[in-house]
């Protein structure tokens, strides 16, 4: 379908676009900050419903859910409309809500905050994909890069308006504010998006979407578990990755026999649709490797307090913002390619900035760097997507704005992993280099707490870090324990996260590289646009 065809096709959806908007922004900025406020009462949540050890799961069973609905929610937004798809994320994440905020024990709450991110991860793709619908190329780089930056705003007040709601009321409030937010998005985006009326009869893809779901989830739980609850090496993750690899080999085969596949396996011979995703894969892997690890750093060697640890990725998240706002306006001047190009090496440029932190770094150093690096993940973040959409047309729009999501979520759990082996290993490698001769000099009354250290060293070298963290248990050591232990932890912790933010840093250097692959990518102009929609009325 050609641009002007489909601005002449849009009056009823461009007569609410005010309204439609203003959903929007308010769906997409409370699904943001649900996350950063849920984080924020997890240990009220715990202390109050107990299992301690289950409390990841909070995190993982959205996780796994949001990430593996993604792209099937896409493809049906092509063949419901986008109205039906959008309603039933809304309906979806809301009636998770308001189980997780009845739920009586932690198994309670996991299975709901499941529900709930699958509300979620069809809300996540579907604010792109309007915009793409309602705008074109240079229009939807400025809305994609105020969107984008909604994420960054949510993680800068989430922390804040987490720590109010469990103060002032009580935890379960965390999830029942979604529920009047939601049901003013709900009104809004119901009355702004026209209904759609599929032609025929919808054939949907139940292989496709079985096959996919099982290889994902079984991936993503490989990765999440490996090296944490279970050895890489242990039967449990072994099956998982084999499971991962048959189903998703048989994800493969089903989509190319499919009448209406959910994610096109023609769509990877297109070089800009597998380079575009491929960035934005590499990319969040250096991403999520900063977010989860500088906090650490933070914490551990420059001494921030616990207390301050909600707003430590604060000034990032701020420059992220700008960085979105600012690359949806630059890239009508300079194009997609070069933006992609100068976003990725600042990022690079973060990365290795952060990879020359040492023992003496100050705050205010870290913060600098922790800003170069947001302001490179903003310039790129929203022009992957209007690039993908601007390559397609707009029949394709759902699955190819939705694959920008999915690999994006896939490279952050990936990064995550990866890095946090890299972390492991290098810090058990360093800690028996420096720790372990100090500790076998100790006296023999010290034999007990040698042993444990020795096996920390071997099974849980970051769990010795904790050390660093923790200000009450610092006081209980011994003076002479303390002045043994400390400088060394510290040191082999700074050298540890030089190798996690280097190993990013060549994720990302491989970002740029992919840049360089790329086609010229045109955005389209409105005002031409319209201008020749006219014209072609005229001439008719």
């Amino acid at each position: 379908m050609t641009e002007t065809n489909a601005l002449e096709m849009q009056p009823s959806m461009i007569r609410h676009r005010a309204m439609l908007i203003t959903g929007l922004i308010i769906a997409m900025l409370f699904g943001a900050l649900d996350g950063t406020i849920v984080g924020t009462a997890m240990p009220r949540i715990v202390g109050e419903l107990g299992d301690l050890s289950l409390m990841t799961w909070l995190t993982t069973a959205y996780m796994l859910t949001s990430t593996t609905i993604v792209p099937i929610a896409g493809k049906l937004a092509d063949l419901l409309g986008r109205r039906m798809v959008y309603i039933s994320g809304l309906v979806i994440f809301m009636v998770g809500s308001a189980l997780c905020g009845m739920a009586n024990n932690m198994t309670e709450l996991i299975i709901y905050r499941g529900i709930q991110g699958i509300g979620g991860g069809i809300m996540m793709p579907m604010a792109m994909i309007v915009v793409g619908d309602l705008f074109t190329g240079k229009e939807r780089a400025k809305w994609q890069g105020v969107f984008g930056a909604l994420y960054g705003l949510a993680s800068v007040i989430g922390p804040q308006i987490g720590g109010f709601i469990v103060d002032n009321l009580n935890w379960r409030w965390v999830f029942y504010i979604n529920l009047p937010v939601g049901i003013l998005a709900t009104v809004f985006i119901a009355l702004g998006l026209v209904k759609h009326s599929a032609k025929g009869r919808v054939k949907f893809d139940v292989a496709g979407m079985f096959t996919m779901t099982v290889g994902v989830v079984s991936l993503l739980l490989a990765l999440t578990f490996g090296g944490n609850q279970y050895d890489w090496a242990s039967w449990q993750i072994i099956s998982l990755f084999a499971a991962a690899i048959i189903f998703l080999a048989l994800f493969v085969w089903v989509e190319s026999k499919a009448e209406e596949p959910i994610l096109p396996i023609h769509f990877f011979k297109n070089r800009t649709f597998t380079v575009l995703n491929g960035i934005g894969f590499l990319m969040s892997v250096g991403m999520f490797g900063a977010i989860m690890f500088v906090p650490l750093f933070m914490q551990g060697i420059v001494g921030v307090s616990a207390t301050q640890s909600g707003t430590i990725m604060t000034p990032m998240m701020i420059t992220m913002i700008v960085g979105s706002i600012l690359g949806g306006q630059i890239v009508y001047k300079i194009g997609v390619k070069p933006q992609l190009t100068l976003g990725m090496v600042i990022m690079a440029l973060g990365l290795g900035l952060l990879g020359t932190m040492d023992t003496d770094t100050t705050k205010w150093t870290a913060t600098l760097y922790m800003i170069v690096l947001g302001l490179g993940v903003g310039l790129v973040m929203p022009i992957l997507t209007v690039a993908l959409q601007e390559s397609f047309s707009k029949s394709e729009l759902g699955v190819v704005t939705s694959s920008s999501q999915f690999f994006r979520a896939i490279g952050g759990t990936f990064g995550m992993t990866i890095l946090g082996a890299i972390m492991n290993n290098r810090s058990s490698h360093l800690l028996q280099d420096r720790l372990m001769p100090k500790l076998q000099a100790l006296p023999e009354q010290a034999k007990g707490m040698v042993q444990q250290l020795t096996h920390m060293i071997h099974d849980d070298p970051q769990g010795l870090y904790s050390a660093l963290l923790n200000p009450k248990a610092l006081a209980k050591m011994p003076a002479p324990f303390k002045e043994t232990l400390i400088p060394i932890l510290k040191q082999s912790l700074v050298d540890a996260l030089q190798s996690v933010f280097m190993f990013g840093l060549v994720f990302v250097a491989c970002g740029v590289a992919l840049v360089f692959l790329l086609n010229k990518i045109k955005l389209t102009d409105h005002r031409r646009a319209m201008k020749a929609a006219r014209e072609a009325r005229e001439a008719n």
